[in-house]
């Protein structure tokens, strides 16, 4: 039974008409009683006259006692009927009003000849236990206003979204504006709107020359953590993360611009793998793929978590691309900085060193910094811990093999798609080196335009999507998923979200979706 019913005091429809019934009856009764008292007070009177009509003709006629005593007995039986009368009167009316009371406090109980109300409200009518959540979207839309909203997306539209995303047009950054039609704008958006939609079909000013072409290429960025949270595990398949990265991929390369130049990045694989990978596309064993990659000293639970996107790759015959540093390389960063790493391995995962060091005197990526990258590191030990000098050693450190990760990742991305002509690379990611667009995500724009001094490629061409994230993973000290850093007025002209999109496996939790919009 819903809440509302469980503690409404609306009586049911038996109870009402009890009560209307026992209301008629007191009124009645009453209504009675008022014509006996009337009629009472009118015999009364009558009485009273006789009697003094009969006292004053006894003084006239003393000799008539016989009939004094003959008028005197009709009256005291007509006092008797009179008070008989009434008393009958005033047991009913007391019966009746304690009927009446009885049936309006009396609680309504169910039984088997009730009838349900028609007329009563949906939210009062039993639905026989059962608990109907509401119906909520699982796309939704980080838009760029300030402070960031989400915009839910119906699931009829998911599927566009994403073939937009693979016929290569990116994410706008620019807050999102519902602009219908209205009385007020039809002549004008008939008369324009129709002059636009020319210019763009043959290509002449105000066409979206920008989106394609031979220096143009396209980055999607698939953050997960491969932790089956809520909303994946809701959706009742092991891997919910994983499956739902496959659901976003096949739609994502359904255009016919993705046959031949479209390549999955694994963040997760040394870039020594690459070898490995491009036997698996090929044709290659899973169980040859699974050992190759257990020797080189890859997670096997990571590596059986991409499962199933590995699979896809080798179904579609897209390439695999290994990304990440090699893991003696970090080894070495870790203990040592940047400066113990072997110049030319540095100039391998570091093609633009200019831009490299610039980006870290950013103000924007210095917010980055503080609010999200550094959330991540723990201290070695509690020894550690407990020494200041010894922590901020550490903390140095681990700076560099978070940002050395991030510029190999995105520099292996961008050189592959660089001699691509409307490439589109979608890369597998952790969550925390996607979110707030300061991670491996932040970097190619920068490194694509190093590579090729025409490229068109911009922050709108790349796209981020969060898949079943939760609270914790976007930094969030409360239910609600966090979705932007830069909220003191110092930081506002640095404000970033924390995404672009946040897809989700199973209809999220309401508690966990801050300032939603109306749904698209």
């Amino acid at each position: 039974v819903p809440a509302a019913a469980r503690y409404s005091n609306k009586p049911t429809m038996p109870s009402v008409l009890s009560s209307i019934l026992s209301l008629l009856l007191v009124v009645a009764s009453c209504r009675q009683s008022v014509e006996a008292f009337s009629a009472s007070s009118n015999r009364r009177q009558v009485v009273s006259h006789q009697i003094c009509n009969s006292a004053l003709f006894a003084s006239r006629d003393d000799g008539n006692n016989s009939d004094e005593d003959d008028n005197s007995r009709p009256i005291q039986n007509n006092n008797s009927q009179i008070n008989r009368r009434e008393a009958l009167r005033s047991a009913l009316t007391g019966a009746a009003l304690a009927t009446s009371s009885t049936l309006i406090t009396q609680p309504s109980t169910a039984n088997a000849l009730s009838l349900p109300n028609p007329f009563a409200p949906a939210y009062t009518q039993s639905n026989n236990g059962r608990y109907i959540p509401g119906k909520r979207c699982t796309a939704y839309l980080v838009d760029t206003t300030i402070p960031p909203s989400l915009i839910p997306y119906r699931a009829s539209r998911e599927a566009a979204i994403l073939k937009n995303l693979g016929m290569g047009y990116g994410t706008s950054k620019a807050p999102f504006i519902e602009d219908d039609i209205t009385l007020n704008n039809m002549m004008n958006k008939a008369v324009f709107g129709s002059i636009s939609a020319v210019n763009n079909a043959v290509g002449g000013e105000g066409a979206d020359l920008a989106r394609n072409g031979e220096n143009y290429q396209s980055f999607i960025f698939l953050g997960a953590n491969f932790d089956d949270t809520f909303t994946a595990a809701a959706a009742g398949e092991e891997g919910g993360d994983a499956q739902l990265a496959v659901g976003l991929l096949e739609d994502i390369c359904k255009p016919k611009e993705r046959i031949g130049n479209t390549a999955i990045g694994l963040s997760f694989c040394p870039q020594g793998c690459q070898e490995l990978l491009d036997q698996y596309v090929n044709g290659g064993s899973e169980s040859a793929l699974l050992e190759g990659l257990k020797g080189k000293g890859v997670d096997e639970q990571l590596t059986m978590a991409h499962l199933p996107i590995l699979r896809f790759a080798q179904k579609k015959r897209f390439p695999l691309l290994a990304l990440a540093p090699e893991s003696q390389d970090l080894d070495t960063v870790r203990k040592g900085g940047l400066q113990s790493l072997d110049p030319e391995k540095r100039e391998a995962y570091v093609a633009d060193a200019q831009g490299f060091i610039a980006l870290t005197q950013d103000p924007r990526f210095k917010l980055y910094t503080e609010k999200s990258l550094f959330k991540d590191f723990r201290p070695s030990s509690a020894a550690v811990a407990s020494d200041e000098a010894a922590a901020k050693a550490e903390q140095g450190n681990y700076f560099a093999e978070k940002i050395l990760v991030h510029e190999a990742c995105a520099t292996c991305i961008s050189k592959w798609a660089a001699s691509r002509p409307d490439a589109l690379v979608v890369t597998i990611a952790p969550i925390p080196d996607v979110r707030f667009l300061g991670g491996i995500n932040g970097r190619v724009p920068r490194i694509s335009q190093f590579l090729n001094k025409d490229s068109l490629v911009d922050d709108e061409a790349v796209t981020t999507i969060l898949l079943n994230p939760n609270a914790k993973e976007t930094l969030s000290e409360s239910k609600w998923l966090r979705l932007e850093i830069g909220t003191s007025p110092r930081n506002w002209a640095y404000q970033t979200k924390v995404a672009d999109y946040l897809w989700f496996s199973s209809m999220p939790k309401v508690n966990m979706l801050p300032r939603m919009m109306n749904e698209q």
